[in-house]
């Protein structure tokens, strides 16, 4: 038995003359229906409802403004879950649509909930439907793309892969379509290779200046919490049915061979950062090579505004980010015991080591 998330993109979805959006989830809902009687489980993170909300209200540009943007979003999410469940119901399975922001699984207690939700959801054989929630999402707290949330999905129900469907048919060194020494990618096996190629996706001009960032950057999560990743063209029905078959199509993104746990995870990706604290050499070597908390002592200095238990970047005297990590101390206070100059004998432990993760070279 193996468990799969399958994240479907907007382009995927919007139809075509030769396709509608109906004829395109149904055949999809018909190949994964297969696949899990099998005995398999599927999780699918779909795209869609902006696009199909802006179709039904006869919007020709998506809105700009967040609040339109929600607007539409609510017209088409109803939309796109009955598409789903009108296609899983004929084919003897029912659906369950769960909404997300970064605000739910920020939380841990809100985290580990959906992670049960979902693994009841598929205990019970209903398909979940995942979808960032975009009717109430606000700008500082939305995802932003559905790539980091299938992977963040992926990890939460520590999933054997992830399977990115998209209209390219795998990733290139650069944009074939501007560069003719652009050469295909068929796997990554080791983080450098994805770095390098991250690195290169980022500077100006250079091919995924739009999604393929945000595959790469969901390709890293995934990889990173020991999950394959596999990015394929999803224009044709048969590329899914052949990946499901194990064929090596697209672009495979093999997982770490030291892969962090499920909540190391959780703190170096699902949470937003509300400050930063910068630390000292000794406090970041104490970190960084023997698993030591990090005392009020080793801190120099603090940016930000945040509260006790908030989520805060830990910097070097250099301004490199090393870790993140869960505050319990509000930056006011640590601000107040650094001018008291609080001695290291009775130095309380400002982050915990179980709430504490290395991310050097992460966000690179």
């Amino acid at each position: 038995m193996s468990l799969l998330v399958i994240k479907i993109g907007t382009s995927l979805l919007r139809g075509s003359k030769r396709q509608s959006t109906a004829q395109v989830i149904d055949n999809y809902c018909e190949c994964i229906a297969k696949y899990l009687k099998e005995g398999n489980k599927v999780i699918i993170v779909s795209s869609g409802s902006v696009g199909l909300g802006c179709d039904r209200l006869e919007i020709k540009d998506r809105p700009e403004e967040i609040v339109a943007l929600q607007a539409v979003a609510a017209v088409g999410q109803g939309h796109l879950m009955s598409l789903y469940e009108k296609s899983m119901n004929k084919y003897g399975y029912k659906v369950a649509q769960i909404l997300l922001t970064r605000s739910e699984l920020g939380s841990r207690l809100s985290y580990v909930n959906a992670s049960m939700t979902l693994q009841k959801l598929l205990d019970w054989n209903v398909i979940p439907i995942v979808n960032e929630n975009d009717t109430i999402a606000i700008d500082e707290l939305k995802y932003g793309d559905n790539d980091t949330l299938s992977a963040l999905v992926a990890g939460a129900i520590s999933a054997d892969k992830l399977i990115l469907l998209t209209d390219i048919d795998k990733l290139y060194s650069s944009d074939p379509k501007t560069n003719k020494e652009a050469h295909p990618i068929n796997e990554i096996y080791h983080p450098s290779e994805l770095k390098d190629i991250q690195d290169k996706s980022f500077k100006v001009g250079t091919w995924g200046t739009g999604g393929i960032k945000t595959k790469l950057a969901a390709a890293k999560i995934a990889t990173e919490r020991g999950i394959t990743v596999h990015l394929a063209d999803g224009r044709e029905p048969s590329t899914l049915k052949e990946l499901f078959k194990g064929l090596k199509l697209g672009t495979i993104f093999h997982p770490q061979p030291n892969p962090i746990g499920n909540k190391k995870s959780w703190l170096a990706y699902a949470l937003k950062p509300a400050g930063s604290i910068q630390i000292d050499n000794g406090a970041c070597y104490a970190i960084k090579k023997q698993g030591a908390s990090l005392l009020l002592v080793g801190i120099k200095n603090v940016n930000g505004s945040f509260t006790k238990n908030q989520a805060v970047t830990i910097e070097s005297q250099a301004g490199e980010e090393i870790g993140r990590g869960i505050c319990s101390l509000s930056s006011e206070d640590i601000r107040s015991n650094i001018r008291n100059k609080l001695s290291s004998t009775k130095s309380p432990i400002v982050i915990h080591r179980d709430v504490l993760v290395l991310t050097t070279g992460m966000f690179e």
